[in-house]
């Protein structure tokens, strides 16, 4: 089956930060997460490089917007390589093989009849690039989320007729319950469209830095329409000679933060539908991450460096951070303290504590070959059961529920170090006649860090994959606790997490 997963794509006004690699990571995880189950995975990522808030930033440095753009991709590529993204292409949206496969969509949408010319006022965030209706303005008509004030805009432009899609839009929502989630944006999604639509702005006569509409080319195109196509234009160059859209379309996850909502639950599937194409079959919307109490924003100057964190913790720490600390879709507050602790006592402590032992313990008592025995009924049953966690956490993560999974796992990590404490196999190693069920605890600990260390494996790719290696683990496959016996030679190495100075 393929599976096909997407982040945003980011602007280049500035440089990547925290925000940009917890959205970032959050597909990764579901994309390694998927590619375990023997999906055909693609992900995609990239840049949002044309529009207004390029334009202005690239003014205020002196410099032309492409410039700019050429500048920042690449840190945008840098970041997922180094918060260890999988993506399978970067699209970049100056590129013309985007701009020529947008030309012929939109053409589509404009000879089926949903556009037309008019005049449009309202008021207008050039940090959003959006017209913000009178319900979504902050106070003294300001942008809620960049916080500054708002100049009212007319313009004559061409106009999206997304009011024509209302019903369609109540269908899609009716039959697929898990179009959005969690509920409570899917509820603000529906919301938003029964309150009714209004036809958009599709073009900007001032703007330079836009593609021009294919019907109309003193016009430039409204950014979002250009920057929504992405997750289909990129299908068909992604891999050289190869049209991959047949493959993966319609997309089975966007993933993305709330601030995006309207565009990708409501004007997207509606854009679709008008160029009579299949809408995506889901999105993941997440919350922000708050640094005080307010967004993670570069335009707000407060900003957690993901670079500075990756190299004192390591990326796999960062990863496990951000989904452990702050309940994925909803808002949360991060710090350098939070890191700090999280790694120390579960990371350190829960769980490379807890690798570090069992290893060292099959070395010194059974010559470093795990011992060949029976899964133990004390882990393979009862509370935080070893026994089907494979299932729970597919089950979770299929409805995206990236927190709740790890919790699943983390609390048979606590299980497992209570295991190594009631059985205390040092003092089993003592007594010849203990041989037996010493070496069923052995066996069971490297069993149950087998199992845990492929659910764990897409939330931290790097030191999974070297404590599978350890222990002999060639497949990266989802596996049940127990299906593996013993006999395998397994390796010492570092620990996992390495105490912090």
């Amino acid at each position: 089956m393929s599976y096909y997963v997407t982040t945003p794509i980011y602007y280049v006004n500035a440089e990547p930060h925290l925000g940009h690699a917890y959205t970032t990571i959050a597909a990764d995880i579901i994309a390694r997460h998927m590619r375990e189950r023997g999906e055909d995975v693609f992900f995609l990522t990239g840049t949002d490089e044309h529009g207004e808030p390029v334009a202005l930033a690239a003014e205020r440095e002196g410099i032309p917007p492409q410039e700019l753009a050429d500048r920042n991709a690449p840190r945008f590529q840098e970041m997922g390589e180094r918060v260890e993204a999988s993506n399978d292409f970067f699209i970049r949206t100056s590129d013309p093989r985007h701009a020529a496969r947008v030309a012929e969509v939109m053409q589509r949408v404009y000879d089926n009849g949903h556009v037309y010319e008019g005049v449009y006022e309202g008021w207008y965030c050039p940090r959003c690039a959006d017209f913000k209706t009178e319900r979504e303005l902050g106070p003294g008509h300001t942008c809620p989320i960049h916080e500054i004030p708002l100049e009212r805009e007319r313009e004559e432009n061409w106009f999206f007729r997304l009011s024509a899609f209302e019903d369609d839009l109540k269908r899609l929502y009716a039959e697929r319950p898990d179009f959005v989630v969690p509920d409570y944006r899917r509820n603000e999604a529906l919301s938003f469209i029964e309150r009714g639509l209004e036809d958009v702005s599709l073009s900007r006569p001032k703007l330079e830095w836009g593609m021009p509409l294919p019907w109309d080319p003193s016009q430039r195109m409204y950014v979002w329409f250009d920057a929504l196509l992405n997750y289909y234009t990129a299908l068909s160059f992604a891999r050289d000679g190869e049209d991959l859209t047949d493959r993966y379309w319609p997309a089975n996850r966007h993933v993305l933060g709330k601030d995006i909502l309207k565009f990708h639950a409501v004007i997207w599937p509606a854009l679709l539908i008008a160029a009579g194409l299949e809408p995506p079959r889901g999105m993941v919307i997440h919350g922000f991450l708050l640094m005080g109490e307010k967004k993670m924003s570069k335009s707000l100057g407060n900003v957690l460096d993901p670079t500075e964190v990756i190299d004192r913790f390591g990326a796999d720490a960062l990863r496990f951070y951000c989904f452990r600390e702050v309940s994925f879709g909803r808002d949360g507050s991060v710090s350098a303290a939070g890191f700090e602790a999280r790694y120390e006592t579960e990371l350190a402590n829960d769980w490379g504590n807890l690798a570090s032992r069992t290893l060292a313990m099959i070395e010194r008592y059974r010559g470093g070959v795990v011992p060949d025995a029976e899964p133990d009924a004390e882990l393979a049953s009862g509370e935080d059961a070893l026994a089907g966690v494979d299932g729970v956490v597919r089950e979770l993560l299929d409805r995206a529920e990236l927190t709740q999974a790890l919790e699943a796992i983390w609390a048979r990590v606590r299980r497992l170090n209570r295991y190594v404490e009631e059985a205390r196999p040092w003092d089993l190693a003592k007594d010849d006649s203990q041989a037996a069920r010493l070496e069923q605890v052995l066996y069971n600990l490297a069993e149950g860090i087998r199992v845990l260390a492929l659910l764990l494996h897409p939330y931290m790719p790097e030191t999974s994959g070297r404590l599978l290696d350890a222990l002999a683990e060639g497949a990266r496959e989802l596996d049940a606790f127990g299906a593996r016996g013993g006999g395998q030679a397994i390796e010492r190495i570092p620990p996992l997490f390495p105490k912090l100075d």
